[in-house]
């Protein structure tokens, strides 16, 4: 799987990635609103591309990618989709090191993510969950075209996020086909 836009190119993670993994999932400002453990080790951020993100790959056919910043020929972080087998719905999520934050990287990588999913993948719906607190996803996914449609928690007690999704038609008329 490989997408590419002016300045980025997605494409699956590789085990050789792992130290650009862990230089982003390490950082508590870049996890601050992801729910996700703050990784310690190298070791940790293997496990993750190996048991997450090719176990996705493998089970769903699709899943996160890693988002190589062209001009520097750099990981700076994840963006993709991820089936969430226990909602029956695929998720859009995305996450990039500090440094490349206010850029517009966001917004650019997701209008491609939505046409791989609804054109490619032939995705009826694609949804987004973000913490209340996360103004800029959410700002990302309200520009790229999702709604917002329910606050809502994502897991048994968990803290209550804000739900957007995409259908289908949507993104037609907002992208064409």
């Amino acid at each position: 799987m490989f997408l590419e836009t002016d300045r980025l190119i997605l494409r699956e993670f590789e085990l050789n990635d792992m130290q650009a993994v862990y230089n982003f999932a390490s950082d508590v400002e870049v996890q601050k609103y992801t729910g996700d453990t703050i990784l310690t080790d190298l070791n940790q951020a293997k496990e993750i591309i190996k048991n997450v993100w090719f176990s996705d790959y493998k089970k769903y056919g699709y899943g996160r990618l890693a988002v190589v910043y062209k001009p520097e020929n750099k990981v700076i972080g994840f963006a993709g989709l991820k089936y969430l087998p226990e909602l029956k719905e695929t998720d859009l999520g995305f996450r990039f090191l500090k440094e490349y934050w206010g850029r517009g990287i966001a917004s650019e990588v997701s209008r491609e993510i939505l046409k791989y999913g609804f054109e490619t993948l032939k995705l009826e719906k694609i949804i987004g969950i973000v913490m209340p607190k996360n103004i800029a996803s959410f700002k990302v996914l309200e520009k790229v075209g999702f709604n917002f449609y329910k606050f809502d928690s994502y897991d048994d007690g968990g803290e209550k996020c804000n739900w957007y999704k995409i259908d289908k038609k949507r993104y037609l008329e907002l992208y064409g086909s």
